[in-house]
């Protein structure tokens, strides 16, 4: 059994060479965004629309409500049984994405964590209503600098979680992470990593896609999301990258005439710090895989060479 990972930062273009692959394989997606398994937000998540997903089938796309949180666990034990269903079907999965933690959960498996502290969380929660989760990001720097390289400064939930650990067991969450024992997956992959050779070209991209986001009515999107859901500024689905913006910007906490600069900068944000897992995903003894193969993603030819190396990736006799 063979599967193929397409890794990349945002707007390089791992939908389009999906669906390329699958004119030329059999082929399914196994669709790896924490933001693409939430009803509804589709406009700021690029999701694949209905001819796409007419043309191939995909999969862990509206799997859940906004206001519902999705699991990286979940993502596990849902990506592998999909994979399973593929190969059984005598076809291809090929897991797209940018959500690197749902990659390294496949490959790595899940690092055992302490349960969380309500009286802790409470605390932690008293120190952000009074200095602001940047401020506790930046505390959260000095104790795990790696985890907090990988988060953004208003991620909430993740900061409080790093910081939860921290004081429970007096270590750094990425040092506990880095202990697990790499797991060996159920059948071989393939990782291709679309990686931009000029930043300034992938930030152009983000520019535009952002833009183009803005001009297909993504502040109407997160209005009706509002109007339909009971939703908040906590919830994961409204802390996507993009939505948080628009939710700012709705809720008055940022004026409209900066939400186009702020997603902007936002995606670029998103951007290194996905550059950065992959770059992490490089070092040897990361996982049991084979380092990701890197792939330009503004070569003209890209889809070209990915489909010649899957290609030869499948006609190699399996392990």
């Amino acid at each position: 059994m063979k599967a193929v990972f397409l890794l990349g930062p945002t707007a390089s273009g791992k939908t389009a060479v999906a669906l390329s692959l699958a004119e030329r394989f059999p082929c399914e997606v196994v669709s790896v965004d924490s933001a693409q398994v939430y009803r509804g937000l589709d406009i700021g998540t690029a999701k694949p629309g209905a001819d796409e997903r007419s043309r191939v089938p995909h999969h862990l796309i509206d799997m859940i409500e906004p206001t519902q949180a999705y699991s990286v666990g979940r993502f596990r034990d849902d990506a592998l049984r999909i994979v399973r269903e593929i190969h059984s079907r005598g076809r291809l999965p090929i897991l797209a994405g940018g959500t690197m933690l749902y990659f390294s959960a496949l490959t790595r498996g899940l690092a055992d964590l302490p349960q969380a502290d309500p009286r802790l969380r409470a605390e932690i929660e008293a120190d952000a209503a009074r200095d602001g989760w940047p401020a506790l990001h930046e505390a959260l720097g000095k104790v795990d600098a790696a985890t907090a390289a990988r988060i953004e400064p208003t991620d909430s939930q993740r900061i409080q979680r790093a910081l939860e650990v921290h004081r429970i067991t007096g270590e750094a969450l990425s040092e506990l992470q880095a202990r697990r024992e790499p797991v060996e997956l159920p059948f071989a992959a393939l990782r291709l990593a679309l990686e931009p050779s000029d930043r300034a070209v992938l930030h152009e991209r983000i520019a535009s896609r952002f833009r183009s986001m803005l001009g297909a009515g993504l502040v109407d999107e997160v209005v009706r999301l509002r109007e339909k859901h009971r939703l908040s500024g906590e919830l994961p689905s409204m802390r996507a990258v993009g939505y948080r913006q628009v939710w700012q910007t709705l809720e008055g906490e940022q004026p409209a005439q900066t939400l186009e600069d702020r997603g902007i900068a936002a995606t670029r944000q998103l951007a290194k710090r996905q550059i950065t897992w992959l770059r992490a995903m490089a070092q040897p003894g990361h996982d049991t895989l084979a380092p990701p193969e890197r792939f330009d993603c503004l070569d003209a030819s890209l889809t070209r060479r990915v489909a010649e190396r899957v290609t030869r990736f499948l006609d190699q006799s399996s392990p």
